[in-house]
């Protein structure tokens, strides 16, 4: 629960839950006079709220005082995220790496932290999450969310933002480099003639334009490419598990099955799931053309690494691009070998593979993006309570307060979705002018959101004692 305040120098209290007793209230703090710029959570919200911006500034929201908000950022966070978390003046430990378990609990139990920003190589369970115990939100600045614990997140009162996104042009954009190099052969020659040989062939080189490209996904990342690589005068064939518009001249086809026999390339962009683990397996092989190539950039679990290496060997396949694998290193380095995949050494001996770390949305304007987007997000959570973008949390949100409007105060609940709460909140609330009121549910966790006028002090700690009293 928390009460956001919008008067001078009010003070408010920090956004705790009713979720979870093991989460204690924090003393009420004093609001920071700097005003916090808001940045709209969707170009929608931009449009609309663009011409009420230009006649009232909105007032800003602040349930800390921001210097005593402390944030961990892990994994080379982008700068342009750490700048916009920096000028809030927010206390933020950054570090280049990932940690493992045993280390990051023994970190965060030190730093106390609120705000844990990751990428995808950190692994937020449900013991990590135990033991951080004034956290309240945390960033995934990338697209997956499967290395957090997003269910024990809600259970607890914490959101969970990623990128959704930002990088789908970069991984795009390499799918596309990749589809030339492996029907080219380049990744073989380039090899070759790194040790010296000279190893000039045209058999087994191909041209992709009039070739079918197979897409299973039809997401962010597949529809670009689809775009892409109707250009290059690709045929484009996809198959997803909902009916989808299809982009240009490309088509959904009912099953997997009938993408596999067609499709000369077929490329992966499927979330991390139950349904999708070894979504492309020996019998999948089997239905796949006879020289055609595999690409996967979206999970490491979604292919079967060992019966990929079979087909390979038997010449099924003419080739393969891998950006993810089962089991990734925590840093750069020789770390790549069958000490973390049992499989590695004969993945990297075989021919016309591409073998890369990861890297399908490293590139520097994807990563600039994500920071941004995944920052601001974080900062509209922590300064006002909007879960717009949440992956765990209802999304929630009341149009900003103006200058104008003085001696208001901005409530948050988190609670259970059970019969009897809403109205508990209401009888509280009820004795107060409320402005405006939005509540919301996401399976068992509910998500309310209050703006009250003329209060003061004592009034919104009675509020806050009153409302933490349900929990």
């Amino acid at each position: 629960m928390a009460l956001e305040d919008a008067t001078s120098g009010i003070d408010i209290a920090s956004p705790t839950n009713g979720l979870s007793s093991q989460r204690p209230s924090m003393s009420l703090s004093k609001s920071p006079s700097a005003p916090y710029p808001r940045s709209p959570a969707s170009k929608d919200a931009s449009r609309w709220q663009r011409g009420t911006t230009a006649a009232t500034a909105a007032k800003p929201l602040k349930p800390f005082a921001t210097e005593d908000i402390r944030i961990l950022l892990l994994e080379n966070v982008n700068q342009t995220g750490r700048d916009i978390l920096a000028a809030q003046g927010y206390q933020v430990d950054f570090l280049k790496t990932s940690l493992p378990e045993d280390e990051l609990v023994k970190r965060i139990r030190v730093s106390d932290v609120h705000v844990i920003g990751i990428r995808s190589k950190t692994q937020l369970t449900a013991r990590v999450l135990r033991e951080a115990r004034n956290l309240i939100v945390i960033g995934c600045f990338c697209i997956g969310t499967n290395q957090v614990d997003t269910q024990y997140a809600a259970k607890h009162g914490i959101a969970v933002f990623n990128s959704p996104f930002s990088n789908s042009r970069s991984v795009a954009e390499l799918v596309i480099g990749e589809v030339i190099a492996l029907a080219r052969q380049l990744g073989d020659r380039s090899n070759e003639l790194h040790k010296g040989t000279w190893n000039k062939v045209s058999s087994g080189c191909w041209e992709i334009r009039g070739k079918t490209l197979g897409i299973i996904g039809y997401g962010h990342i597949g529809s670009q490419l689809s775009v892409l690589a109707e250009a290059m005068g690709m045929t484009v064939v996809f198959y997803d598990v909902v009916n989808l518009m299809a982009l240009g001249t490309a088509k959904q086809v009912p099953t997997l099955e009938t993408l596999l026999g067609v499709a000369d390339f077929v490329t992966c962009h499927v979330p991390e799931l139950p349904e999708t683990h070894h979504m492309i397996g020996q019998v999948q092989f089997e239905q796949m053309k006879h020289g055609s190539y595999l690409i996967n950039a979206s999970r490491g679990s979604v292919i079967d690494i060992p019966a990929l290496i079979d087909v390979m060997r038997a010449g099924k396949l003419a080739g393969a691009a891998l950006d993810v694998y089962p089991a990734e290193p925590g840093g750069n380095g020789d770390y790549f070998t069958s000490d973390l995949n049992l499989w590695a050494e004969d993945l990297r001996s075989l021919k016309n593979i591409i073998l890369t770390p990861h890297i399908g949305g490293s590139t520097e304007e994807a990563q600039s993006a994500i920071g941004i987007e995944v920052s601001e997000a974080l900062v509209r959570y922590v300064n006002e309570g909007c879960t717009l973008g949440a992956v765990n949390m209802p999304e929630v949100n009341l149009r900003f307060l103006t200058m104008e409007e003085e001696n208001h105060v901005r409530v948050i609940y988190i609670h259970h979705n059970v019969p009897g709460v809403l109205r508990k909140v209401n009888e509280i609330l009820g004795d107060h002018n409320v402005d405006k009121q939005t509540t919301d549910s996401r399976g068992d966790v509910a998500y309310l959101m209050a703006d009250i006028s003329d209060v003061n002090a004592s009034v919104i700690k009675d509020l806050y004692q009153r409302l933490e009293s349900l929990s």
